[in-house]
């Protein structure tokens, strides 16, 4: 290790790093915005819900780096475009959140929508203030774990000159200089760790009767 190569690049290293948070967490809100009305349709009609699935999974099957390189000729960026990897990543996290966020609007029991129907409730106002609160548990697990894989897959987009923390990969492989390699092992792993506490405390604030409901 080269202490001194980590101190005379922390201004490099801090950009890298905001840059990687950037293309790993803006897809998953993105995401999140398409597979919560996808995950809904999936819900109202029972027949949507199967190839709602199956096209989510043939997305995610993609490979990524394949994925990285198609974009630009299909949305007609450059290929070193950061707008790509967003694209990207928001396909994966799209395809990734409809399951989690259908299965907990699934979980709502018939009693709980009826007595909402009952007390004059609106459909979209139903949802949002009865469905989709008991759902979050659920959401917010698929949410973990695409918000993790996404940090994770952002290091790949480096093979094409955009990829945050993943630059540093490729730096200390060109120059078999394993100090870069270690620093973003090391920072990919602590930010995969803070992003996962962030979400968990955020679950907690927005879902208090699930730590009442432990702690009776």
């Amino acid at each position: 290790m080269r202490w001194d190569w980590i101190q005379n690049n922390l201004e490099n290293i801090g950009e890298l790093l905001a840059f990687h948070l950037y293309l790993a967490v803006v897809p998953v809100v993105l995401g999140l915005a398409l597979a919560l009305p996808i995950g809904f349709l999936a819900v109202r009609w029972p027949r949507l819900y199967p190839p709602m699935l199956a096209t989510s999974g043939v997305l995610f099957s993609i490979p990524s780096l394949a994925l990285f390189i198609i974009l630009p000729g299909i949305i007609g960026t450059q290929i070193l475009d950061p707008i790509n990897i967003v694209i990207a990543l928001t396909i994966y996290a799209g395809a990734l959140l409809v399951r989690p966020v259908a299965d907990g609007l699934r979980s709502v029991p018939d009693h709980v929508r009826q007595s909402a129907t009952a007390i004059g409730y609106e459909r979209w106002r139903q949802v949002l203030k009865v469905e989709l609160p008991i759902a979050l548990p659920f959401v917010f697990a698929g949410l973990r774990f695409v918000t993790v894989a996404n940090i994770s897959m952002v290091s790949v987009g480096a093979l094409i000159g955009i990829g945050g923390l993943g630059e540093l990969f490729t730096d200390g492989f060109q120059r078999n200089f394993v100090t870069p390699i270690v620093v973003g092992m090391v920072l990919s792993v602590a930010l995969a760790l803070i992003a996962d506490s962030v979400i968990v405390l955020i679950q907690r604030v927005l879902t208090p009767w699930a730590r009442a409901g432990r702690s009776s």
